[in-house]
């Protein structure tokens, strides 16, 4: 019995991609950057979808810092947990993080910085846990004597 050879398919080159991460309270961004026309997705839909205008500006605004590197990628993000504001801000530091990282520029680090700092650095509050002889992490039960 003869075996028959596979036909192999031309390989194609894989476009690069970057995945860069933002966290703010519970929620995580993780925005994914590759070379394109400008066209940012959060959660696959299109970011100028998003209703609330406050939350569309919080998230295009190291957009706004670097338009010569914004126009020339694309960026999907995809963000879970938390609230609208700590997810707006989750995709705003993984945005940031990711056209620092795609340009490679220190300056444009720096710019972000200098704008506002908690764009590129994390805030890194927890919630604190809840403790035992008491209902909430720092309250403690009340004695009743009579």
């Amino acid at each position: 019995m003869a075996t028959a050879k596979k036909k192999s398919k031309p390989k194609q080159k894989k476009e690069q991609s970057n995945v860069y991460r933002g966290k703010r309270k519970e929620s995580i961004a993780r925005a994914t950057i590759r070379k394109g026309k400008g066209v940012v997705r959060l959660n696959s839909v299109r970011i100028e979808a998003i209703d609330n205008k406050y939350v569309r500006e919080i998230v295009t605004e190291p957009l706004s810092l670097a338009p010569e590197v914004a126009s020339q990628v694309d960026i999907s993000v995809n963000v879970m947990g938390g609230g609208q504001m700590g997810q707006a801000q989750a995709c705003r530091v993984a945005i940031a993080r990711a056209l620092i990282g795609f340009s490679g520029d220190a300056g444009l680090k720096q710019k972000m910085i200098s704008h506002d700092r908690s764009m590129v650095a994390e805030d890194s509050r927890r919630v604190e846990p809840k403790k035992y002889k008491g209902p909430k992490a720092r309250a403690r039960f009340q004695k009743s004597y009579r």
